[in-house]
């Protein structure tokens, strides 16, 4: 039987820790996401905009814990806004 160090130990405990959190942190912005791309493909801008105005300071914050990239975190941003914003325009 291999024997384990206290460190390692405590290193295994907050590293399932993170998994957890992280896991749910990425599940909620997924589903953030898919609320928003739904309301844009009902052409629903109204339900779109308040779809990416719930998403937005959700995928910031998880950037910020570091669950994900700031980069794929903006590009994210990014790309929802720019489909909600072409939505705005096709129904003007």
């Amino acid at each position: 039987m291999a024997q384990r160090h206290r460190s390692a130990m405590k290193r295994a405990r907050q590293n399932e820790k993170r998994r957890v959190l992280n896991q749910s942190r990425k599940t909620r912005v997924k589903r953030l996401v898919r609320d928003v791309r739904q309301a844009v493909a009902a052409n629903n801008l109204e339900e779109a905009k308040n779809a990416l105005e719930k998403a937005v300071p959700v995928i910031s914050r998880v950037a910020g814990k570091g669950t994900l990239h700031w980069r794929a975190a903006a590009r994210r941003i990014s790309r929802l806004t720019k489909q909600v914003n072409a939505l705005k325009e096709s129904s003007s």
